[in-house]
């Protein structure tokens, strides 16, 4: 089977509730829900969450519920460990033949159905790739242009000298970077099993990663981020009537 594992917590500082918040008429959380729910290719979709909203949300929608454990539920738990937590009670306890992971964040609404099925076609068609995840442009945030702050001055990120080529403002001229937008990661059993092996930051992916590329993507952990994703939505057919695919 292919399984989709939606997560989400409580306890947001940030932005509390912001998994529920109202946008276009709909909870946050219920953007990835419907298109994981309208992919041709999941089979079965699961919540894992410690948050009575979510799950109240949730149970609107043909889904199983996973309770998600206080230790996993905190801000300093890593993600990799809740993927982990939620694909071995489908494995283990429900005794499921998992073919594929679609993993999915309750606050990263930019996501399409097509754009899972794509990568679902990608890593069926290549077995050498480990996962295909939702990457989205941004040039403005390029590594040569970070800054941190050291004795109260800004400084470089990073050495600059680590770059062999040309440095400069003019940020047209730079190299193209690409940021994992949250949107989804499809990878296989053995990324999640085997976690601790990947590369780092975002073990799960394994080392073999396609490039799922799209525009403007983001997991939203600040308010100010909500009319960001609306205008995304907007573009892409979403209204407050209606949904840009079959019911």
């Amino acid at each position: 089977m292919i399984m989709a594992l939606l997560i989400g917590r409580a306890g947001s500082v940030g932005f509390p509730n912001k998994n529920v918040y109202p946008i276009l008429g709909r909870p946050l959380m219920s953007y990835p829900l419907l298109a994981a729910l309208h992919s041709k290719y999941i089979d079965e979709v699961f919540v894992s969450t410690d948050c009575e909203n979510i799950k109240n949300e949730a149970k609107n929608y043909n889904v199983t519920i996973i309770d998600r454990p206080k230790e996993l539920a905190t801000s300093t738990a890593l993600v990799e460990q809740v993927f982990k937590h939620g694909y071995n009670y489908v494995k283990n306890e429900l005794n499921k033949d998992i073919e594929l992971i679609v993993i999915l964040m309750c606050n990263a609404p930019m996501i399409l159905p097509r754009t899972i099925d794509e990568g679902v076609d990608i890593l069926r068609k290549n077995k050498n790739i480990d996962s295909a995840v939702t990457v989205s442009e941004y040039s403005m945030f390029t590594p040569i242009r970070a800054r941190k702050v050291e004795d109260g001055l800004l400084q470089p990120f990073m050495p600059l000298d680590k770059f062999n080529f040309r440095i400069d403002s003019n940020r047209q001229k730079a190299e193209m970077v690409y940021f994992h937008d949250c949107g989804t990661s499809v990878v296989r059993p053995e990324c999640i099993e085997n976690y601790s092996q990947g590369l780092l930051p975002q073990k799960w992916m394994g080392h073999k990663i396609y490039p799922l590329i799209q525009q403007g993507g983001l997991d939203i952990d600040y308010e100010y981020e909500i009319p960001i994703a609306e205008g995304w939505l907007k573009k892409n057919g979403f209204t407050e009537k209606k949904l840009p695919y079959k019911a």
